[in-house]
């Protein structure tokens, strides 16, 4: 039963297969098991790469099992195809648009492959990837509000400025009233004279603006900083949306290139693997020397071939034939004078209806 399976799955002629010797059988049955595993490879590569896309095993796995039978198909049709002849070079010919073809199978199959064997270096690098992009997405985004930031620090930074300023200033009257009354500068007199009620009154009036300038600058740098907390809440929550997107940074095309950073000699020898395997059965036919099956087949090719040649011949003979015979038949009917005078009057009277109609015609438009 299983031999019967594989000798389907390897597209040749069961019906002629069953008359050739056990080898034959067995070497058919061998290329069939070959298109039936390549399938199954396929299969499983096509599963895991769409499970990397829908992230749904049940997706996966239904087009898996259609990638599997399209490869199954693809490579039964090419194998099938393949035809023994008298010179290799011409078999090589022959073969050249199939071995291409499953070259592109092979690499179609291997990738997928190698991103499961490669799973836990893929991942390293692209964790690395994400580290990189989180970084760069963070400092793309703090450029958008490092400029108005920078500004409002700079504004509390005036506005603190103003009023450390205003304080030295009042502070240096306070000093210099203080030292009139003390006799110690100004007038160096003793006693709360009227230099001293001079600038006393100086020095209250610049306290005065000292505390209304804080108390407006204080309102100036609450705001400042209300909105500097806007600003940085706007930035975390941009980061916080935007980071998922980075986190999900993991799909097919991601590994495939993180798989190309990877070292490329594993790989190669992986898609080497897989080129074997797809080309083998065609290979098998290529280098196998003509076969029982081979000739058989060829026999009943040519069989076919000389069937329909003949019924061909036979059609283009019976048409050459019928050609004659008309000919002959026409010939005779020419020579009839009754058929002639008859054609003769129809004749003329169709040419003197065009002259009324032309007639007719011409009288009305005058």
């Amino acid at each position: 039963m299983l031999k019967q399976f594989f000798i389907l799955c390897s597209g040749s002629d069961t019906a002629i297969l069953e008359n050739c010797s056990k080898g034959e059988q067995n070497k058919y049955a061998g290329i069939g098991a070959t298109v039936f595993f390549t399938a199954v490879m396929a299969f499983v590569a096509a599963s895991y790469a769409l499970y990397t896309v829908f992230d749904n095993w049940f997706t996966a796995v239904a087009f898996g099992l259609v990638w599997a039978l399209l490869i199954f198909n693809l490579d039964r049709f090419i194998v099938s195809t393949i035809k023994k002849r008298d010179s290799f070079v011409k078999e090589l010919i022959q073969a050249s648009p199939r071995l291409i073809l499953a070259i592109i199978i092979a690499i179609v199959i291997a990738k997928p492959l190698e991103l499961k064997i490669f799973e836990k270096e893929i991942n390293q690098v692209l964790l690395e990837e994400k580290n990189t992009l989180t970084q760069n997405n963070q400092n793309q985004i703090a450029a958008q509000y490092a400029p108005e930031i920078k500004g409002l620090q700079q504004k509390i930074k005036t506005n603190q400025t103003e009023i450390t300023n205003k304080e030295a200033e009042v502070n240096s009257l306070y000093n210099t009233y203080i030292t009139e009354a003390e006799g110690t500068k100004g007038s160096l007199k003793l006693g709360k004279g009227p230099v001293y009620k001079e600038k006393r009154e100086k020095h209250d009036a610049l306290l005065k603006e000292l505390q209304l300038l804080k108390t407006d600058n204080k309102t100036k740098i609450d705001a400042s900083e209300a909105k500097i907390s806007l600003l940085k809440g706007e930035y975390k929550t941009k980061v916080g949306n935007t980071q998922p997107i980075i986190d999900n940074y993991d799909g097919l095309m991601a590994r495939v290139n993180a798989l190309n950073k990877l070292p490329w000699l594993p790989s190669f020898f992986i898609f080497l693997l897989f080129l074997a395997i797809e080309t083998s059965p065609i290979l098998a036919k290529l280098l196998a020397p003509k076969g029982e099956y081979d000739f058989r087949f060829e026999e009943a090719e040519m069989t076919v071939e000389n069937r329909v040649l003949q019924k061909e011949n036979e059609f283009n003979k019976l048409l050459k034939a019928d050609a004659a015979i008309q000919n002959r038949v026409y010939d005779d009917i020419a020579e009839e004078d009754e058929l002639y005078n008859y054609k003769k009057q129809k004749a003329q009277d169709l040419i003197q209806l065009r002259t009324d109609s032309f007639f007719n015609f011409h009288k009305k438009g005058l």
